[in-house]
């Protein structure tokens, strides 16, 4: 892909039904949303605590304080036409692999689960790591979130021997992909729209 799109600037990816974009501050309710609904297996630092904390102010400053990045971060899933934003997907430098392999993730309002969103997004940013020159790519799944395992396979993730274990909040199964595999490994997804702009967009 062109070397102007590595360095820094705010990735748009576009599918058949989604934008994946950049976090604006008028988002931070949908993020707070994400975090109550966690299920109570998920670890608590990932979950509103007794104090209600993070608050919505909290993670409006967290939107405000992140740079814009054109090769790492998790983007908003926007429905396009409508603009509701209902989830995030995108990549982390969590260091499962070697060379810097990121990892894959992706988490969704309740309220569209089951409607292909988190494949449709997942695929999009598949092939974003792609054309950024990613050769393999992670994902961590808890072993009871039965839903995201399903995503997992769908979109050809192999699950390795890998496992944290973790009697209270459930072992964390290790999974990952091959992009640079023979062309007959690969899905027919068609390739997202995506485009990287050197603006960063309006908080608001």
């Amino acid at each position: 892909m062109d070397q102007t799109c590595r360095g820094a600037g705010v990735v748009v990816l576009e599918t058949d039904r989604l934008v994946l974009r950049r976090w604006r501050v008028s988002d931070a309710a949908v993020q707070r949303r994400l975090w109550t609904e966690r299920d109570p297996r998920v670890p608590p630092h990932r979950r509103i605590d007794a104090e209600g904390r993070p608050t919505l102010e909290e993670i409006e400053d967290g939107i405000r304080r992140d740079g814009p990045d054109a090769s790492l971060g998790l983007l908003a899933v926007e429905r396009r036409g409508s603009g509701d934003v209902f989830g995030y997907c995108g990549l982390l430098a969590n260091n499962h692999g070697q060379d810097g392999e990121p990892e894959l993730a992706f988490e969704l309002l309740r309220g569209v689960w089951g409607q292909g969103y988190a494949t449709e997004a997942s695929q999009a940013v598949m092939r974003w790591a792609e054309e950024l020159g990613h050769r393999r790519l992670w994902a961590t799944v808890r072993d009871w979130n039965s839903a995201s395992r399903a995503v997992m396979a769908k979109l050809g993730f192999v699950e390795t021997a890998r496992v944290e274990r973790d009697a209270l909040h459930g072992e964390s199964l290790f999974f990952v992909k091959d992009l640079s595999g023979p062309s007959g490994d690969r899905d027919d997804t068609p390739a997202p729209r995506w485009s990287v702009h050197d603006h960063r967009p309006a908080g608001g």
